[in-house]
């Protein structure tokens, strides 16, 4: 799952059966508010929300592919990110920038029954694509719903672990975005971000920068560790003490990079 827009786009959501016939879910989908994204270039906008501004280019836009799913499989990389993140059966979990689903798939079958996932992305075309894909697949346990470029739009209290994988850098308004994801988390919920050191303009966050801005939201790091298989880094956080009001936010410089301290060796598995 790689660089996908996140520019343009409305909240909206689909509880997906997978019992419908075709056309009942082609018109399930149309009852979903859409709109077509809008390509913009890297560099985000400074508007009037009280918000900083990101100090860093934004990614463009390349694809809603990271890698295939066969090559990703191959190395596991799913299975052990789900298992760094602590994801079991149960557990309500939401897949932001899903793309085309290769975590929405895995993640929906990991939590089983009686857990629930929540697949977002910003572009209707993506989301369709996805939705389709969840029918065939017969996940009754996933929902697929379109987001806000600076807002998920997800529901207070209810996740227990948020995965945003090969997008975070994609972000325009990165403290924004994550001032709207923390309510959503239950006490004991984490946000689990997987993306590669390198420069922002080049599909990667630097960690020490990633570690910033979320600090900056008042989110503390949990770990963060080299993670091949997925092409970079897991980093883990959640959220402590209060969230500061907007205009209390300070933006955080780009160009940093990873102390070795930062960094906890080994991959790890469950």
């Amino acid at each position: 799952m790689a660089a996908r827009d996140r520019r343009n786009g409305r909240s909206g959501g689909c509880r997906l059966r997978p019992a419908l016939a075709l056309g009942t879910f082609l018109l399930l989908l149309a009852g979903c508010d859409g709109g077509k994204p809008v390509l913009r270039e890297h560099k985000a906008e400074t508007k009037n929300t009280g918000f900083p501004a990101a100090d860093r280019p934004v990614a463009t836009i390349v694809s809603a592919r990271w890698s295939t799913e066969e090559a990703r499989d191959r190395l596991n990389e799913a299975g052990q990110v789900m298992n760094l993140a602590g994801i079991k059966p149960g557990m309500t979990v939401a897949d932001i920038g899903a793309g085309e689903g290769y975590y929405t798939i895995r993640l929906g079958q990991r939590v089983g029954k009686e857990g629930r996932v929540v697949a977002e992305d910003i572009v209707p075309e993506v989301r369709d694509a996805l939705a389709t894909r969840v029918v065939r697949e017969r996940l009754d346990n996933v929902s697929v719903r379109l987001g806000l470029p600076a807002d998920p739009r997800l529901p207070e209290a209810s996740f227990h672990r948020v995965l945003m994988v090969h997008m975070y850098h994609e972000i325009e308004s990165p403290y924004e975005f994550l001032w709207r994801l923390r309510p959503s988390l239950t006490p004991d919920g984490q946000v689990i971000v997987v993306d590669a050191d390198r420069p922002t303009e080049h599909h990667g966050t630097p960690p020490e920068l990633l570690k910033c801005e979320f600090g900056a939201v008042g989110y503390e790091l949990v770990s963060m560790r080299p993670m091949p298989s997925a092409g970079g880094y897991l980093a883990i956080f959640r959220a402590a003490g209060e969230r500061p009001e907007p205009g209390m936010i300070k933006a955080c410089k780009s160009g940093a990079r990873a102390t070795p301290a930062a960094m906890q060796p080994g991959e790890g598995s469950e």
